[in-house]
C-alpha cells in the first residue's frame, strides 16, 4: 500500500447524504443511527447544496422549542449551512488538515466537476497523517 498523500487516498466514497427537502427530525435520527457528526446535503439531482451538522440540528430544534414551534415541521434546508467548504480528490491531505484546523470543521465533502464523489472526516485525515508519519519513521526495507 502506498503512502496516503491526497484526499482520494483516505476519503469515504459514496457517503451518506440527506436531501435538502427531508424532514429535519428524520435527518437527526439518521445522524444518531449512523453516529455521524454531520452529512452533506444534496438537491433532487444529487448536487451538493450544503452541510448539516449536529450543531445545526441542535440550533434548529432549540429555536423551534424556544419559539413554541414543532421541530417535526422543520426541513433540512432550514437548518443546514449552505456555504460548502469542500476539497477535491487531488488535494493534499496536509493542506486539507491545516484548513480543517483553521476552520474548526470536522468533515469535508469531496467534490469533483461539481459532483459529490466522497467525504473526508477528521478521523480519515488523522489516519492518513499517521500512516504517512509511520512510513517515514519506519520505512520498509526493500
Amino acid at each position: 500500500m502506498s503512502t496516503p498523500n491526497t484526499i482520494k487516498d483516505c476519503m469515504r466514497r459514496n457517503p451518506l447524504t440527506i436531501n435538502c427537502n427531508s424532514n429535519l427530525v428524520q435527518a437527526v435520527e439518521t445522524l444518531v443511527e449512523y453516529k455521524l457528526t454531520g452529512v452533506t446535503v444534496v438537491d433532487d439531482e444529487g448536487n451538493p447544496v450544503g452541510v448539516l451538522s449536529e450543531l445545526d440540528c441542535i440550533n434548529s430544534v432549540l429555536n423551534a422549542i424556544y419559539n413554541d414551534g414543532d421541530p417535526e415541521h422543520a426541513l433540512v434546508q432550514d437548518a443546514m449551512t449552505s456555504s460548502i467548504v469542500s476539497c477535491t480528490p487531488e488535494d493534499s491531505i496536509v493542506e486539507v488538515a491545516a484548513d480543517m484546523l483553521a476552520t474548526r470543521q470536522r468533515r469535508r465533502p469531496v467534490i469533483e466537476n461539481g459532483r459529490l464523489v466522497g467525504q473526508v472526516s477528521s478521523s480519515n485525515v488523522l489516519w492518513a497523517l499517521m500512516e504517512n508519519s509511520r512510513r517515514r519513521v519506519h520505512p520498509k526495507s526493500a
